[in-house]
């Protein structure tokens, strides 16, 4: 995302949209009663009532926000509101939503910017995406899967036979088997412009692949380690130490350690809280260092309309100079966090 203009005197920030991966940034950080203006499109009516034609008329419009829709897997971004600026013939109080898309430019204006509003906002202006492609496989299976900041995609999945009994590395159906996952990565590569691709399998299989992989491509090739395939092999991925290394800018694997600190703490009855309430009673005495929210949660909130109540807890974490951290559902951690009541804290100090 691309910062175009700052006016924090004035409460405004225009952003221009670059990728899909902005989207989301932009879910976590426009909020309910938010001003959002903004290049859109607006229905009209001309002619009569029996013989109307439906246009879509260019305006600028500036919106009092009210709803937030994100879906991560379409990636689509809807945010609607009242108008309170707009052209004459455009009266104010009407409703409209702004369909926001790569290469839109967007102005946010809020009362006060939030730490944790401006650092989301960095966090999406200075990071360029890593496009880490990570192949799952075994004996029978290869799976794909592109790292993103909100966490993973699932691209595909292709299947291969090998002889049980041979060296996996020698017999034909296996060489054909490991040209297949080649041939997928050389795809994936020219479409992503892949930085770093990593290779797990059990036992030897991974080693015997790179024998078939050309010496410019093997350049971007990290092996591992997993037992399964799907997205079971790439958490399992995401956990190895030696991942985490090659990757530890990326995002999602910054969440899984942030929410593997905060179960240590359960387990030895340490520092933390979790649920709604007691996160809740905690923000308000200023005793929470890391704050950590589901995204799901966010986005189920904001399209019901009930984010307020969450939104006054993140404000207080972040005024008591706390950190507030959105964990993706799409990794464990995040279905981990979810299966606590997806909000909870790692605090300064113990209850």
């Amino acid at each position: 995302m691309k910062i175009l203009s700052k006016s924090l005197n004035k409460g405004e920030i225009k952003t221009l949209v670059e990728n899909l991966d902005d989207l989301w940034y932009l879910s976590q950080i426009v909020d309910e009663r938010d001003k959002v203006r903004g290049h859109t499109f607006r229905k009209i009516r001309i002619g009569d009532s029996e013989n109307a034609k439906v246009i879509k008329k260019p305006v600028n419009l500036t919106i009092e926000v009210e709803k937030i829709e994100f879906h991560k897997y379409t990636g689509a971004l809807r945010i609607s509101g009242k108008v309170i600026e707009g052209p004459d013939d455009i009266g104010k109080g009407v409703h409209h939503t702004f369909d926001v898309n790569a290469n839109d430019s967007l102005t946010i204006i809020k009362e006060k910017w939030l730490k944790y509003h401006l650092d989301k906002l960095q966090d999406a202006s200075k990071m360029k995406s890593a496009n880490v492609l990570i192949v799952a496989f075994d004996r029978g299976e290869a799976s794909f899967a592109l790292l993103k900041k909100y966490g993973y995609d699932m691209l595909s999945e292709i299947k291969g036979e090998f002889e049980k009994k041979a060296d996996m590395g020698k017999t034909e159906k296996g060489k054909n088997f490991y040209h297949e996952i080649l041939e997928k990565i050389e795809e994936y590569d020219k479409r992503y412009k892949l930085s770093k691709v990593i290779v797990a399998s059990p036992a030897f299989w991974k080693d015997e692949f790179l024998k078939v992989v050309p010496k410019e491509l093997s350049k971007k090739i990290l092996l591992s380690t997993c037992a399964d395939t799907g997205k079971k092999g790439v958490e399992e991925v995401l956990k190895r130490d030696e991942v985490r290394k090659a990757i530890q800018d990326e995002r999602s694997v910054k969440e899984s350690s942030l929410v593997d600190e905060l179960f240590i703490e359960i387990k030895k009855e340490g520092k933390y809280v979790y649920g709604i309430e007691k996160t809740e009673e905690a923000a308000k005495m200023g005793m929470v260092k890391e704050l950590m929210i589901v995204d799901d949660m966010i986005t189920e909130m904001k399209q019901e309309g009930t984010f307020l109540r969450l939104n006054d807890v993140m404000k207080m974490v972040d005024n008591a100079s706390g950190n507030v951290n959105i964990i993706s559902s799409d990794l464990e951690a995040g279905r981990k966090l979810k299966g606590i009541g997806g909000i909870a804290a790692i605090l300064r100090y113990k209850v």
